[in-house]
């Protein structure tokens, strides 16, 4: 059984997922002379399910060659990205209040999708899935809004939420993966995982 694993990922709510599973695994974060943030430009005419998958698989490339260049002990890398979408829509992470305001309020009332794409690589073989979840958000007033905002949660999640916050208090329905939505979907990822000879 393969009992090491490398998660390319600064999310601590995966690493909370990943230690759920029982998976040991060890950070392989981006150096600084690594552009991160240049993985995530939305292409043109990019569907939110496309987006997601590519910038996955982006980053599981750069997590390859960075295990590489340091000269670490082989083992399976995992990347992932969570995506929110209303419609065709993207949800990046808010760069400041006003943005956060508006992603929460064009939520309100409605549904979105939330995507997460999974990757795992070793140097001989290569898996991915996607995973989709549905939210609906009942209607929120400006001030739950500005609440939510002045809490500091929105920042650093898409979609300026996450579904382990106060937010859950919003939420009306899910369908799909509540860990999806977290930000690593366990189902896929095991199935993915079980590729690598771990065993669940």
């Amino acid at each position: 059984m393969n009992k090491r694993l490398y998660l390319a990922s600064q999310s601590p709510r995966r690493r909370q997922l990943l230690d759920q599973l029982g998976v040991t695994h060890e950070l392989l974060l981006p150096g600084a002379d690594e552009d991160a943030e240049g993985l995530e430009a939305v292409q043109l005419g990019e569907s939110p399910e496309a987006y997601c998958a590519r910038v996955t698989a982006a980053k599981l490339d750069a997590a390859l060659v960075r295990l590489a260049a340091r000269g670490l002990a082989p083992a399976p890398i995992l990347c992932a990205d969570t995506t929110v979408a209303v419609d065709d829509l993207i949800l990046g992470k808010p760069a400041d209040d006003a943005e956060a305001r508006r992603m929460l309020a064009l939520m309100s009332g409605r549904r979105h999708r939330v995507i997460t794409a999974v990757a795992v690589a070793d140097e001989r073989r290569r898996a991915e899935a996607l995973n989709v979840s549905q939210v609906d958000f009942a209607p929120l007033s400006a001030a739950q809004i500005d609440r939510y905002v002045a809490s500091r949660e929105p920042f650093g999640k898409a979609g300026a939420y996450a579904i382990q916050s106060q937010a859950a208090a919003w939420i009306v329905h899910i369908a799909g993966s509540y860990s999806g939505i977290m930000g690593l979907p366990l189902f896929e990822t095991a199935q993915l995982l079980q590729q690598f000879d771990f065993e669940f």
